[in-house]
């Protein structure tokens, strides 16, 4: 008996809500469609209950994670408790831009990381890495750091901004062709940054687009030259992502931008659909190894992250469709229309316009 994709939405969004206050503010917002005021209440909780807690109860007095653990203060390394990472888990969280340890943390981030090129690195290369700078000026601008470095590292990522559209952290040690790791941080960063700050309003979508058509070319996973698959674990859900990407991180971040339902993503869509369980849920099939303070989920079993993402994905890629679909009907009957009114004038024997 095939499955009512109706009812599995239903039960899904029903155990999402069963989750994490990061998960269920998310749902209530992005499925539910619920009020203002009951998604920020629901919200306000990531700080005090769950996930959310647990990391902010291991932040130290400086305001860093990790702080002791790496030649760089905690700042980058090690890998997944430094305070970079930790803040970028926070972000998706949804953790409330008036948080003030968050807050501690993001002045401490920019200003132990900035370098004179106009980026971020830490560990004391002196010279800034695009990866990283994107990801930093995500979190600075979801926690609406007020800070006019932000503009220098927007201005320093679109700089480093390639030929292809793309962007990649190798590209000072001679790559010639973007990476799709590099760019989908850049990526989120910059629209963070465009929602956030709302500086060089012209430049930064600009920017963006190019940097999507990046992405589209390569219809988020092949080869633009061959059409193979460039890595299969792009075509591996993970959560939380870190510096890695996947296509569902992708199209959530063109969800994010609410960007056309193009043609070139069809084949990235059916590969979400084709995951979904009989339950209607998602599972995590990858984990990126390092140190971490706790597991949100493990391998294997169902994952609210990766079923909240495919759902809202989903859902926006089916109003696009619904959308384009319109737009091009309507299109359709202007022409009808214009086409009758040419002939109404040829018949009453008047000129065309």
């Amino acid at each position: 008996m095939k499955a009512n994709p109706a009812r599995q939405a239903d039960e899904a969004i029903r155990w999402l809500l069963e989750g994490d206050p990061a998960i269920r503010w998310q749902t209530l917002s992005d499925l539910v469609g619920a009020r203002d005021r009951r998604v920020e209440l629901e919200r306000s909780k990531v700080a005090r209950e769950g996930w959310g807690a647990r990391l902010l109860a291991r932040q130290d007095r400086e305001g860093a994670w990790a702080g002791g653990h790496s030649s760089d203060g905690g700042l980058y390394h090690p890998k997944w408790t430094s305070t970079t990472y930790t803040m970028l888990l926070l972000r998706d969280f949804g953790l409330p831009a008036t948080n003030r340890q968050a807050r501690r943390a993001c002045a401490l981030l920019l200003d132990r990381g900035f370098q004179r090129d106009g980026g971020i690195n830490y560990g004391g290369s002196g010279r800034s890495e695009t990866c990283i700078t994107g990801m930093v000026l995500s979190v600075l601008s979801h926690f609406e750091h007020d800070d006019e470095r932000l503009d220098t590292l927007a201005d320093y990522l679109l700089g480093e901004q390639m030929p292809d559209g793309g962007w990649n952290c190798r590209r000072p040690y001679g790559a010639t062709h973007s990476s799709v790791n590099t760019t989908i941080s850049v990526l989120e960063g910059l629209l963070l940054y465009e929602l956030h700050r709302g500086r060089k309003t012209r430049a930064v979508p600009a920017a963006q687009q190019r940097g999507r058509e990046f992405l589209l070319i390569h219809r988020l996973f092949r080869s633009d030259r061959t059409g193979e698959i460039i890595k299969p674990i792009f075509l591996r859900f993970s959560f939380p992502p870190r510096w890695h990407y996947d296509i569902l991180r992708a199209l959530d971040y063109l969800r994010a931008v609410n960007a056309q339902g193009d043609e070139r993503l069809v084949e990235a869509i059916e590969i979400v659909r084709s995951r979904q369980r009989e339950d209607g849920r998602w599972p995590l099939e990858n984990s990126y190894r390092g140190k971490t303070y706790f597991t949100l989920e493990r391998v294997g079993t169902p994952s609210r992250w990766n079923t909240l993402r495919a759902l809202r994905v989903l859902r926006w890629w089916e109003q696009t469709r619904r959308d384009t679909s319109k737009a091009a009907e309507q299109g359709r009957c202007t022409e009808r229309g214009r086409a009758t009114s040419v002939g109404d004038s040829v018949a009453l024997g008047r000129p065309r316009r």
